[in-house]
């Protein structure tokens, strides 16, 4: 069946998403060093240079600003569980995974996973495509922990929640920052240290 044309679009729409994807990017490097209570929109404005009364025109409040950009990073983190090799042992996937969200969260591109105390938990439950490509990305990696733990590369012991979200915890570990306050490793280093206590705990 012949795909449907990819719509162009127009010179206006790319300025719009280009200053959007400014935006985004300028909150997801504030969440990731303030988090979502610390951030100001007047911040954002500053951030990506613009009066706060334009960037009220691309997002009407802080909470859809901030849904948005978690959004975004769900989006990125499914696009790069997408580009792994299907013949990749799930293991690999998900230390793939973990490698890719330490990595961001190291150039400080990471917002910080919202508190279950944040205010944001109630914009982000009621934003559809937040919701959507949370529920992706779950089941995806719930697929590869399963699998993991069938041929013997992840225990069977454990439950799959609490391995779910030992995975997701390392996208903001403080460990990662800490170690590079220390300057005794390269972040690449800090990055496989992080892997290997991830999977392998603290045991040789």
């Amino acid at each position: 069946m012949p795909q449907a044309p990819i719509k162009k679009l127009t010179l206006k729409q790319q300025q719009l998403k280009l200053r959007e994807d400014a935006i985004l990017d300028a909150v997801n490097r504030l969440l990731a060093t303030k988090g979502y209570d610390l951030m100001t929109m007047d911040e954002v404005a500053a951030e990506v240079g613009i009066a706060k009364a334009s960037l009220y025109k691309h997002f009407e409040s802080k909470d859809a600003l901030a849904a948005s950009s978690m959004t975004r990073l769900l989006e990125d983190t499914l696009a790069h569980m997408q580009r792994q090799p299907e013949t990749l042992p799930p293991i690999d996937k998900l230390k793939a995974v973990v490698r890719w969200a330490v990595t961001t969260h190291l150039r400080q591109e990471m917002p910080l996973l919202p508190s279950t105390r944040s205010s944001i938990q109630h914009a982000l439950v009621v934003h559809e495509p937040y919701t959507e490509k949370l529920s992706a990305v779950t089941e995806q990696l719930g697929e590869w922990i399963l699998a993991a733990q069938d041929n013997g590369s992840l225990s069977a012991k454990l439950p799959g929640e609490v391995i779910l979200y030992t995975i997701y915890a390392r996208s903001c570990d403080p460990v990662a920052d800490f170690l590079r306050m220390g300057g005794a490793f390269t972040d690449e280093e800090i990055v496989e240290h992080l892997i290997t206590t991830c999977f392998n705990g603290l045991r040789d």
